[in-house]
């Protein structure tokens, strides 16, 4: 399994690193569309859609998100659309946490299949937009929910249970745990600490949303990271109440050893669009 993880890894960087670094955006948003129409697929799969329907869902995601490539708007300014879509995933991110595994599979069909494609679509939007405004401020974003992943899994191994006896939400994520929580937003914070250093070392003319955050006040900086580990929370806990309503472990086996592609993004899916608000905000 480790062998097959590594493997699939190494086989994405390949794919993905040569877009990233590219002289122009448009290769990378490219690729990131066709990786998340791959997650509606999954989207539709996990929702009941069938075979055909999973499809269509892809579809709908695709023309969604070409006919905003073609209108222009991945290079404007589109800060009310984020302060609307960050206000929508933090009341639905609470409802569908507060509801649970039961709630999901109550709402109809239709509304299930069309908030999904409007996730996704949200998420490419905001992650293109981020690789227009510059690849140190992409990854700044990126590597945030990666090291909030990391630190939470390992704080959750070492001292899971030894602070809290309540689980974080056993109903839908029996393994995660308080610890792992404040873990991760431990090494958000760190991380934040030391990109800040560096774009200051080498001055980035593109600042990382850590700069970005700081610059204002180190206590906006501070009440944002927390703001936005929490949402990548959410967004893990969400496609984990999502899968288990489903009756999977994975959201599909399209990456061997990782699972599906909303399993790798699933945190991404609400930080992504508070990233480019937080950006618009304190232009």
């Amino acid at each position: 399994m480790l062998k097959q993880r590594v493997l699939t890894a190494l086989a994405m960087l390949a794919i993905l690193l040569p877009t990233l670094f590219y002289a122009t955006p448009w290769p990378f948003c490219l690729l990131a569309l066709v990786f998340i129409a791959a997650g509606a697929w999954e989207w539709g799969r996990l929702n009941g859609l069938g075979a055909n329907g999973a499809i269509w869902a892809a579809c709908q995601f695709a023309i969604l998100a070409a006919m905003t490539w073609y209108l222009g708007l991945l290079e404007r300014q589109l800060s009310t659309l984020w302060i609307i879509a960050s206000g929508l995933w933090v009341l639905m991110g609470a409802w569908l946490l507060k509801t649970g595994v039961s709630g999901w599979s109550k709402i109809p069909s239709t509304l299930r299949r069309m908030g999904g494609v409007l996730a996704l679509w949200l998420a490419w939007l905001a992650v293109s937009q981020a690789r227009i405004m510059g690849i140190n401020f992409l990854m700044s974003v990126l590597v945030l929910v990666w090291a909030a992943d990391v630190f939470a899994y390992f704080s959750g191994r070492a001292l899971g249970g030894k602070f809290s006896a309540s689980k974080l939400a056993p109903s839908i994520s029996p393994g995660k745990s308080w610890e792992g929580v404040w873990g991760g937003v431990v090494g958000v914070l760190l991380l934040a600490f030391v990109w800040i250093f560096a774009d200051a070392h080498w001055q980035n003319a593109v600042p990382s949303l850590y700069t970005r955050l700081s610059s204002q006040h180190w206590i906006l900086m501070l009440i944002a990271l927390l703001f936005l580990t929490a949402m990548s929370v959410v967004g893990d806990l969400v496609e984990s109440l999502i899968k288990r309503s489903a009756g999977v472990k994975d959201s599909s086996g399209l990456l061997p050893g990782h699972g599906g592609v909303l399993d790798r993004i699933d945190a991404l899916l609400p930080t992504l669009p508070i990233a480019m608000m937080l950006a618009g905000l304190i232009q």
